[in-house]
């Protein structure tokens, strides 16, 4: 009985899970709330998704200010100091 929704149900609940997901954190970094994003995911699907791609992103977003793709990771503190002195001696 359970197995009756199909391969091609499971990949469809994949997708628009997938698309809510994707849309929620894009919504947010472009300044506009993982709420709205995940509205548009779950209600549109992956037609959502690429309205929230399409959407202007505001001013003094993440999305503005450090572009599409996130900076992946920035050494703070104690180990960019490390880095620091690690990079200068060997030059």
């Amino acid at each position: 009985m359970l197995a009756l929704i199909g391969a091609k149900g499971l990949y469809l609940l994949f997708i628009w899970l997938l698309s809510a997901a994707i849309a929620a954190a894009i919504a947010e970094r472009k300044g506009y709330g993982e709420r709205v994003g995940l509205a548009f995911g779950l209600l549109l699907s992956a037609v959502g998704l690429v309205l929230i791609l399409l959407m202007p992103s505001r001013p003094g977003s993440r999305w503005k200010e450090d572009g599409p793709v996130p900076p992946q990771w920035r050494p703070r503190g104690a180990l960019a100091r490390l880095r620091g002195r690690f990079s200068r001696a060997s030059s």
